[in-house]
């Protein structure tokens, strides 16, 4: 598993000129395409090729596919918070909308196999580029649940959830229906008796 080994080159950070942030957008958008399809199809090369970019330009902010599957996660999940409904008052959880963001959280993990794949494989290692992503992933995740729920508690349950149903669902121990069911079950119990502070 040399993806996940702890030597890895380090990334470059993401640019901060218009024109290379361009390229680094293109990178991830295409990097989209390969994340439906499992780890070992992830060519960097393939990658570059249809982003329009030099292999040496994705190499400088992606060294391997695991990055490269991280980061564009760690970006789905910044604009899932960006466009999370917002205003969440004290005892006033609007349920639907929590089911909405945590349902997009496990689609996007069960639907990227590539994804799931590094988070499931890839484990904190001090001073590694993938423990900075993977936290900032947690960070990410958390902080668009609790937008909506208003508890950080409740959105790391919800999240745990999640990782066991997508867990679950490829196994085929649930299908998608019965993890849909659980999940959007799982968002109105955690909600509906929480005690008012």
């Amino acid at each position: 598993m040399p993806e996940f080994h702890s030597e890895l080159p380090p990334m470059a950070p993401p640019p901060t000129l218009p024109r290379q942030r361009l390229r680094y957008t293109r990178i991830l958008d295409v990097a989209a395409g390969f994340a439906r399809k499992g780890l070992d199809s992830v060519v960097l090369s393939e990658v570059a090729a249809k982003a329009d970019v030099p292999l040496g330009t994705l190499y400088r902010y992606f060294p391997s596919a695991t990055q490269l599957m991280l980061a564009l996660y760690r970006k789905q999940l910044t604009e899932l918070h960006a466009n999370s409904p917002a205003g969440v008052t004290e005892g006033d959880v609007p349920a639907l909308a929590l089911v909405g963001v945590v349902m997009e959280i496990f689609h996007m993990r069960l639907m990227q196999p590539a994804v799931e794949q590094c988070l499931n494989k890839a484990v904190y290692t001090k001073g590694t580029d993938t423990t900075k992503l993977l936290r900032e992933i947690d960070s990410a995740a958390e902080t668009a649940v609790t937008e909506v729920s208003g508890d950080a508690a409740t959105s790391r349950v919800l999240l745990l959830t999640v990782t066991g149903l997508v867990q679950s669902v490829r196994c085929r121990r649930l299908s998608l229906f019965e993890a849909e069911g659980d999940l959007k079950k799982a968002c109105f119990l955690l909600t509906s008796n929480r005690p008012a502070a």
